[in-house]
């Protein structure tokens, strides 16, 4: 079946400030299928996301899916000493979503869409 990249499945891979102290990272979704896919799939919990960028457990802050936006959001502590401090590469944080990107999610199969019934 074979893999595909999380980057080509989403129609939207973010990266923000979210405060001083936090970057949010936001997935999102066109249609019903893909993102039930991926939720699915168990490929974007809290222990693969800590991994992926290499933080402790302990430094998510947040890690669900949202339904109503057919979405995934991610909050994490700011490495170093936040915002603008010392060590500081991206301000804004919109530079942080990289390793989301090429995440391998299980390819989709062919079939219905479960949104439409067909």
């Amino acid at each position: 079946m074979g893999t595909i990249a999380l980057g080509e499945l989403a129609d939207v891979v973010r990266s923000k400030n979210a405060g001083p102290y936090e970057i949010t990272f936001d997935v999102l979704f066109n249609d019903y299928r893909t993102y039930a896919h991926v939720r699915d799939h168990g490929d974007l919990t809290e222990q693969v996301m800590a991994s992926l960028f290499r933080i402790p457990l302990g430094d998510i802050v947040y890690c669900s899916f949202f339904e109503p936006a057919q979405s995934f959001k991610l909050t994490v502590l700011r490495r170093n000493s936040g915002q603008g401090g010392v060590g500081e590469r991206d301000t804004f944080g919109c530079q942080q979503h990289a390793p989301l990107l090429g995440l391998p999610i299980p390819a989709l199969s062919t079939g219905p869409d479960l949104a439409t019934g067909g």
